[in-house]
């Protein structure tokens, strides 16, 4: 799996405004301790407010917050609103696919791939990242030294 940059901004967007509570946090101050441009952070958070993550208020005392609690909000929801489905084959899901003969079992490897992304991304929420306290099973995967490995 690849995250794009964009579904990364979005996700550390999300735990900046997790992080900061209640009222509105200006896109400024966002982008500048998350690093990311501001131009491309107000796409992104234009997109999360179309999802439904986020609200926002224009003005002085405008900004942007979360439209739902912190720990109600997963790692998945925010890379839906501005990817689209977790994972997919050329675009097409991939219980949709069919292939021939020796290929067949690939659908399969691909439904577990999209499973097994879901079971990560489904149980993080934006409130697990903010507090530095990923659950055990999460906690679990990066344990094993293996995980670290670049391959």
């Amino acid at each position: 799996m690849r995250v794009s940059a964009k579904a990364d901004y979005a996700i550390r967007a999300m735990v900046e405004l997790a992080a900061a509570g209640d009222g509105p946090v200006k896109a400024e101050r966002i982008a500048q301790a998350q690093e990311i441009p501001l131009r491309f952070l107000e796409n992104i958070m234009a997109e999360l407010r179309h999802g439904g993550l986020v609200r926002s208020q224009r003005g002085a005392e405008g900004g942007y917050w979360l439209a739902q609690p912190a720990g109600a909000i997963s790692l998945a929801q925010v890379m839906r609103a501005v990817e689209g489905p977790l994972a997919n084959v050329r675009g097409r899901r991939a219980e949709e696919l069919e292939y021939a003969g020796s290929a067949a079992p690939l659908r399969e490897v691909w439904v577990a791939v999209r499973a097994s992304l879901r079971a990560v991304l489904e149980s993080v929420t934006l409130a697990d990242v903010a507090r530095g306290e990923l659950p055990d099973a999460v906690a679990g995967l990066t344990a094993d030294s293996d995980a670290w490995l670049p391959h």
